[in-house]
């Protein structure tokens, strides 16, 4: 798998509010900036631990997909975009701007990464 299939991936399905605080600090809380930087242990840690706990939200699941995608697991990528399909439809905050889950789990499910094992 090439950097550049997993860059297009990452960039499609990445969904990351960034809050600034009273400070002027983003934060990160769903992980999304440090997923495309490829820094993903502790987030992997922190939303499968909140995924566990019963927070299915879109941006756990796609984050968690992001996650999965990057340690090569397309069975768990899929899983966890066909969780955001069976939810209503949201319009999200992403690192590009905004897109509905709904948009974002289909294109990830049908990048080249997974669609392999579709």
């Amino acid at each position: 798998m090439s950097k550049r299939m997993v860059a297009a991936a990452l960039a499609l399905s990445l969904a990351a509010p960034a809050f600034a605080g009273v400070t002027g600090v983003v934060e990160d809380p769903y992980g999304g900036r440090s997923v495309g930087k490829g820094r993903i242990a502790k987030v992997d840690q922190r939303l499968s631990a909140a995924f566990k706990q019963g927070d299915h939200c879109p941006e756990v699941l796609i984050n968690l997909a992001a996650i999965r995608l990057q340690q090569q697991d397309r069975a768990g990528a899929r899983e966890l975009y066909r969780l955001v399909l069976a939810q209503p439809n949201v319009d999200m905050a992403t690192l590009h701007g905004t897109a509905w889950s709904h948009d974002i789990a289909k294109r990830g499910l049908a990048s080249e990464m997974v669609a392999a094992n579709w």
